[in-house]
């Protein structure tokens, strides 16, 4: 089926399109689930603090990807809210990781 057609079947209210979304959608958590576990990898092997601090700030945005995703899936837009709040949280935290590493590398030379 064409996009044309995806979209002609959706205004006629049939159940393709929400259909392909939820496939397209399960298979992006799956590739999400996938880039945590790359993440958390990075975290325990480093091999420095900076490449640590870049983990998670990667797990956090994943995290933050995969609730989109979900409220997407499960049609519940009270979760960008959840969203909103949760990338403040992480650009503050970003910016306190980057000084705490910065400051430990001025330290050492």
């Amino acid at each position: 089926m064409t996009g044309a057609g995806l979209l002609a079947a959706a205004a006629a209210g049939s159940g393709v399109l929400p259909a392909v979304v939820d496939v397209v959608v399960g298979a992006l958590l799956v590739l999400m689930a996938a880039s945590l576990l790359v993440a958390t990898w990075r975290v325990v092997r480093g091999p420095t603090d900076a490449d640590r601090v870049l983990a998670v700030d990667l797990g956090f945005v994943v995290v933050v990807v995969s609730v989109v995703l979900l409220a997407v899936r499960l049609r519940q837009p009270a979760l960008l809210d959840l969203v909103l709040v949760a990338t403040l949280v992480g650009f503050l935290s970003t910016v306190v990781l980057a000084r705490l590493v910065a400051g430990r590398g001025r330290g050492a030379s």
